[in-house]
């Protein structure tokens, strides 16, 4: 099995910045996508940010601009760089990835436990 174990969330003011990481506890044969959701308390869960192993990046509408997803595949690690925080982004973030363990393995999606990010004066 891997888990990934997401690290970086906390209370930041309005405007303020916050960065996400997210590790793969061991090394697959491969992770395909990577990505950020977010779930505010009383709405569903929403794609926020994702990474393919090429780089192609791809993002909710509202953090376009704000938002910077990256990956480091050497370190098995992916990035939210969040900037010009509001309140709305305030949510549980999620961390997400394709993974195949081995190279007879189907592609599986795995999800991080969440990390609170709260944006309030």
């Amino acid at each position: 099995q891997v888990q990934l174990v997401e690290s970086g969330g906390g209370l930041v003011q309005p405007g303020g910045s916050l960065r996400l990481s997210c590790a793969a506890s061991r090394r697959p044969f491969n992770i395909n996508t990577m990505g950020w959701y977010r779930q505010a308390p009383g709405k569903q869960r929403e794609l926020v940010a994702t990474i393919t192993d090429g780089g192609i990046t791809n993002y909710l509408e509202p953090v376009k601009g704000r938002f910077t997803i990256s990956r480091d595949n050497a370190k098995k690690m992916v990035y939210l760089q969040m900037n010009s925080l509001r309140p709305e982004d305030t949510a549980v973030y999620y961390c997400n990835a394709g993974i195949k363990l081995y190279s007879y393995s189907a592609l599986r999606d795995y999800w991080g436990q969440g990390t609170q990010v709260t944006v309030s004066s």
